[in-house]
């Protein structure tokens, strides 16, 4: 009976110590089990549904491992300069032991891991159809608007200071390695709920943008078959962006870091003298970043500090503005189908947000639903590569309005 009594006794003290016993013993314990639900949900939307897996994996699971109870793998130290102490070798970190996730966060909060996800985007980004079609410009710069109208609302309605408006309403260029590189700036403390809204919106573009696309445009403006794209020639791939770094940078200097991190990339794939270096950039480089990236802040994404009223508010103005911007994308489009006497199909006007390429894959899906002959892709590649070069400027606005 002893020996029962003592095998009983350490199960009992097994289970009262293990991850279990913390869900509904410990004060809050039930948020964490809400937490890895969440976890598994995003783990289904990137495996099982396709939505943005790269990213929505490695932050699922980062998220999934920052809410298991007792395991310590949650990124518990936020202070840039305690890592820039310890790094010098002045002082000791205070309050927590760091562990491998703080380690990794550190690319987030020092700024590091999305000027180098721009530098891969621009690798593996093809301007031409933006260079061939200066316009598209236009409509890059429309899908913007949500942005802005969605910090004014965050600012007067919501009470957010206006750092945090900032960071919020970036959600709405629908451009993840943005949103975190504005947020890490502006409201470090926003950044897991930031993070989370802006990757799931990217994710989510098929589902949320093709009823706004149907509901503002009519099946004629939808059925508009545009005509074939001017060649651009290598000496015009080459000065592109040289030319947009220094435009953009000399009038927006805080846009600098990543516009040019990204027209660099464009560079080395463009100038035909770089090749090996082009392919590490879309290749080894971006997925070793995109890893580190999304697992970090994946594990931002605590019960304690992400189970808030404020969450619920911060993504619900994320949708506004991601919706806003896909809205008067398309609404510039009808403007210019108005100006061009109907050769310009409003749809690639919600390409303007900066989820490439799927925005413009959306666009060309919609447009083959009225017309199946119907070829936008290229089309919407345009406003669709202005977007990401438009949500770098609003950033650098942002940036330089609120730091």
């Amino acid at each position: 009976m002893e020996i029962l009594q003592g095998v009983w006794e350490v199960i009992v003290s097994i289970f009262s110590n293990s991850g279990y016993a913390y869900f509904f013993t410990a004060e809050g314990g039930m948020k964490n089990l809400v937490m890895i639900l969440i976890a598994f949900f995003f783990l289904w939307l990137g495996i099982k549904k396709g939505f943005e897996p790269l990213l929505m994996i490695p932050i699922a699971f980062g998220m999934l491992l920052a809410n298991i109870p007792e395991a310590n793998l949650a990124v518990q130290y936020h202070d840039l300069d305690g890592f820039r102490d310890l790094l010098a070798g002045r002082g000791e970190f205070v309050g927590c032991t760091p562990g491998l996730m703080d380690f990794l966060y550190f690319g987030v909060k020092a700024g590091i891991y999305p000027p180098l996800i721009f530098l891969g985007i621009g690798a593996m980004t093809d301007f031409t159809p933006l260079i061939a079609n200066p316009k598209s410009f236009i409509l890059g710069a429309a899908a913007q608007f949500g942005i802005f109208f969605t910090y004014i609302c965050a600012v007067s309605i919501f009470g957010f200071a206006p750092n945090e408006a900032g960071s919020i309403a970036i959600i709405g260029g629908a451009d993840g390695p943005t949103a975190i590189f504005v947020t890490s700036i502006l409201a470090p403390a926003l950044l897991p709920t930031i993070a989370v809204a802006a990757y799931s919106y990217m994710a989510l573009v098929p589902v949320i943008q093709p009823p706004i696309m149907r509901a503002l445009t009519t099946k004629k403006e939808r059925s508009v078959v545009m005509g074939n794209l001017r060649p651009v020639s290598k000496l015009e791939k080459i000065l592109f962006p040289i030319m947009v770094t220094v435009v953009v940078s000399l009038l927006l200097p805080d846009a600098a870091t990543l516009v040019g991190m990204l027209m660099l990339g464009n560079l080395l794939k463009e100038s035909g003298r770089t090749e090996r270096i082009a392919k590490a950039a879309q290749n080894e480089l971006m997925n070793i970043i995109t890893i580190m990236l999304g697992i970090s802040v994946g594990a931002t994404t605590n019960a304690q500090s992400f189970l808030k009223k404020e969450t619920a508010f911060i993504i619900l103005l994320g949708l506004v503005a991601f919706a806003l911007g896909t809205a008067s994308g398309v609404l510039f489009g009808k403007l210019m189908y108005v100006f061009t006497k109907g050769k310009v199909n409003p749809l690639i006007g919600s390409a303007g947000v900066s989820a490439v390429p799927m925005a413009a894959r959306v666009s060309q899906k919609e447009g083959q639903k009225e017309n199946p002959s119907n070829f936008l892709l290229m089309h919407a590649m345009g406003p669709n590569v202005s977007g990401v070069i438009g949500s770098a400027v609003a950033a650098g606005i942002l940036l330089t309005l609120l730091r």
